[in-house]
């Protein structure tokens, strides 16, 4: 009974609870939320990029050459050894020349004349050696001037040059008519073998010469000017030695004996047994000297000569060079300290100083001007 009744309770409440949920009106379906539309933001503009600043051009730091101590040189024409090793060989005399090859110590060069730059840079060799060009180094002609036939020369004289271009040194000529051989071509240009008269430049320091038997060695620790003169030995005229007259034969009776008497120096006379002035047929030989000394313009027009030899010491004056060679410019010895060797004589105009008849000159130092200037006797009144 009791199972019965809590059966229809249930079934009361169930009903009751349906009904409620069947009266009750579900709320509106809320319409669904559009979003509004958005407007792409324009882009940000990019931050204005300042140009770098060009950066300043380096400047090379300037090299301060160091002043050269440099010796005096004095070469030869004649053979000479290299006394450096890498000697560089250049195209002209002086820094400016390009470097066409490099020699090893010990090499032997052929010495064509010495050069004296008038003006060069600090640091730079004033003294220069003009050599043959050593035969591994090759020169180079324009091709337009070559026989393509013969592989001769064309024009008169053709510049022979340290590279295929004109604006490489010169090293010598070769004339017209002459054969070469081809090593290469570049562009209009053919190198070749150099000829025997092709030349080259090194620093005169770094070439050390056989003189007079012993080595003199001349080194230290390194468009050409109108060079001061080569100081090389001058080829002078024959020494002039003047054989004495033979004896005269003795007269038949012996004569008294002469007396001497004044006469014209160099050619005394005799008065012989009858009052008979004679004039002596045998001079004595000619004196032959050997002078040290540097040499010097002599401005004075009542001089013997215009050049005289001096020792730089004292300042006085040893003789007056002269010459009859056609060969021999004594200026080109100016301000040089040379070994002079020559006929000695007294002229009776000047009897203070002799006057020496140049035979041969060796040049020992290219500048010896002294410091202190001492004047001639003549310049001193």
């Amino acid at each position: 009974m009791k199972t019965n009744c809590w059966l229809i309770l249930g079934m009361v409440v169930a009903t009751g609870a349906v009904a409620q949920s069947n009266t009750n009106t579900l709320p509106a379906i809320p319409a669904p939320v559009t979003a509004p539309a958005v407007t792409p933001a324009a882009p940000a503009a990019a931050p204005a990029v300042e140009p770098a600043k060009k950066a300043a051009p380096v400047k090379p730091k300037k090299v301060k050459r160091v002043a050269l101590n440099e010796p005096t040189v004095a070469l030869m024409p004649g053979a000479a050894e290299v006394a450096a090793a890498n000697l560089n060989v250049r195209g002209q005399a002086g820094l400016k020349g390009e470097v066409v090859a490099r020699l090893n110590k010990g090499e032997v060069v052929a010495v064509l004349s010495q050069i004296n730059l008038d003006k060069h840079a600090v640091g730079e060799p004033a003294q220069w050696a003009k050599i043959a060009l050593p035969a591994s180094t090759h020169v180079w002609i324009h091709s337009t001037f070559i026989d393509a036939t013969t592989k001769t020369v064309l024009p008169k004289k053709l510049n022979l040059r340290a590279g295929p271009g004109e604006n490489f040194s010169v090293l010598g000529v070769i004339e017209h008519g002459t054969a070469v051989k081809e090593i290469t071509t570049k562009g209009g240009w053919t190198q070749i073998e150099p000829p025997e008269t092709a030349y080259a430049f090194v620093a005169a320091m770094y070439l050390k010469q056989e003189a007079s038997g012993a080595m003199a060695t001349n080194i230290a620790s390194s468009t050409e000017t109108e060079p001061v003169p080569a100081p090389t030995p001058v080829a002078e005229a024959a020494p002039i030695v003047t054989e004495p007259a033979p004896p005269a034969a003795p007269p038949a009776a012996p004569p008294a004996a002469p007396v001497v008497a004044s006469g014209t120096p160099g050619q005394p006379t005799i008065v012989d047994q009858n009052g008979t002035t004679v004039v002596d047929t045998n001079p004595p030989p000619p004196r032959i000297v050997t002078h040290e000394g540097v040499v010097r313009h002599v401005d004075s027009i009542i001089a013997p000569t215009s050049y005289v030899l001096y020792d730089p010491a004292t300042g006085k004056e040893i003789n007056f060079l002269h010459t009859t060679a056609a060969n021999l410019d004594i200026s080109r010895y100016t301000g040089m300290r040379i070994v002079v060797t020559g006929e000695e004589g007294l002229q009776k105009r000047w009897s203070e100083t002799p006057v020496l008849l140049i035979q041969r000159i060796v040049v020992l130092e290219t500048n010896a001007l002294p410091k202190v200037y001492y004047p001639t006797p003549r310049q001193r009144h």
